[in-house]
């Protein structure tokens, strides 16, 4: 059996829901599940689901937060 892993380096969440992450190369990911979370198209504005509700593509930039690295002393 063969497998093939991919590591993302993540850059940005969101104020409101943490556990809702962005790479630098735009993908979206949900660290609780380990998901990547697809764009969905949805009454003429592209957005994602977040917390089982749509958001917007143009609200989400808004509340994105660059992620502290927090350095360990040990």
């Amino acid at each position: 059996m063969n497998s093939i892993s991919v590591n993302y380096t993540l850059k940005f969440e969101l104020s409101f829901a943490s556990n809702y992450q962005w790479t630098s190369c735009g993908k979206c990911f949900n660290i609780k599940t380990g998901r990547q979370i697809k764009q969905v198209y949805n009454n003429g504005s592209i957005g994602y689901s977040i917390n089982g509700k749509f958001k917007s593509l143009k609200y989400l930039r808004t509340q994105l937060v660059k992620i502290k690295v927090v350095k360990c002393p040990f």
